[in-house]
């Protein structure tokens, strides 16, 4: 065998024992470059790097750690600024409260109808509240226009009667008020709650069908359109 043939054969074998010789060596050693954690982050420009190590200037970001074959093995979450943790709770509770409100849905109806029914009923007791907090006012009004009536016949609103206003009838025209002002106040609360309430039932029926149904597909081009 002549010299170089001889340096080729040492060549394929240095070659084909290498990895063999440093696999230990990776497998062990303490360092990053080796065998430990590889660590993947995005800098402010958007663009992915890669090492055993993070910048400190990147200490903050999120990150995923790799093991040596490439593959994730977990994660480190961004560090929140203050700012950003209440958002980040506030966000969480909104999904929690939806969650529930979702659980609440799906164990109390057992269709779309169930939820119309109720609706129409909750809406009927509210209406027929309302009809006789306006009667009351309606009647209160009556009472208030009876009373400033009476009140003519004494000074000052009369030119020709002396006689002072008794202090009864006084008493009498403020409760009558106090009592119209009342009625209209309850009243335009009733009209506050039937808005809300309307408007919790529609929200209710909606999320129900995304439930139940899954959103609705857009319609494919040449699909013909129903209206109704």
């Amino acid at each position: 065998m002549n010299a170089r043939a001889h340096f080729s054969v040492l060549a394929v074998l240095l070659a084909a024992c290498l990895p063999f010789a440093l696999a230990p060596a990776w497998a062990g050693s303490p360092s990053g470059k080796w065998g430990g954690k590889t660590y993947k982050w995005v800098d402010e420009q958007g663009v992915t790097h890669y090492g055993d190590s993070v910048p400190p200037e990147y200490a903050q970001q999120g990150r995923t750690e790799l093991n040596r074959a490439g593959l994730e093995i977990g994660q480190v979450a961004k560090q929140l600024s203050g700012e950003e943790a209440i958002a980040a709770q506030k966000a969480a509770l909104e999904q929690q409260k939806l969650r529930q409100h979702d659980s609440f849905l799906m164990t109390t109806y057992t269709s779309a109808k169930d939820i119309e029914q109720l609706r129409d009923e909750r809406l009927a007791l509210l209406n027929g509240q309302m009809d006789i907090a306006r009667g009351s006012i309606e009647s209160t009004t009556t009472r208030l226009t009876s009373l400033e009536e009476r009140m003519r016949n004494f000074k000052p609103w009369s030119e020709t009667s002396t006689r002072r206003l008794p202090d009864q009838l006084v008493e009498e025209v403020v409760r009558t008020l106090q009592e119209r002002n009342s009625l209209q106040a309850a009243l335009a609360s009733r009209e506050k709650e039937k808005k809300e309430m309307r408007a919790q039932f529609e929200s209710d029926l909606s999320r129900y069908r995304v439930l139940t149904e899954g959103p609705r597909p857009s319609p494919v081009a040449g699909d013909p359109v129903v209206t109704r």
